[in-house]
């Protein structure tokens, strides 16, 4: 069995439409605004307005499989953590932790790009007793 990698032509292949319908849904959850959105894929505002209406160039890169991994491992853990509708307003919530400095972690997340989502993530499955 092979290991499967975002760096594989053949597995971005596979992965991209599942992981933009998966995206998608977060960032209607999350009540992402565009600018947002695309900047949280690593996208250009008018490339996340096209492949919101489906239409897209190609697969997804190596950093945006990435990208949507581990937000969808923080949408996932936010929902194991939290039994409420908390789980989808915390990222929207100013946040005191030194890794957020009070801005919101969708903030954060932007700002910092994938090594602040990775670190995001660990942060959520070890406060749930994860790590």
């Amino acid at each position: 069995m092979e290991i499967q990698t975002f760096s594989s032509e053949a597995d971005r292949g596979r992965l991209t439409a599942v992981a933009l319908k998966a995206f998608l849904r977060l960032a209607n959850t999350w009540d992402l605004k565009n600018p947002e959105a695309a900047a949280l894929l690593g996208v250009s505002v008018s490339t996340w307005e096209r492949m919101k209406r489906g239409a897209r160039d190609g697969d997804l890169s190596q950093d945006q499989l990435t990208r949507v991994s581990a937000l969808i491992g923080i949408f996932k853990g936010l929902h194991l953590l939290f039994a409420d509708s908390t789980a989808d307003r915390w990222p929207r919530l100013p946040n005191k932790g030194p890794m957020f400095n009070r801005a919101t972690p969708i903030q954060a997340m932007i700002e910092g790009g994938i090594p602040r989502m990775i670190e995001v993530r660990r942060y959520i499955d070890a406060v749930r007793g994860g790590l």
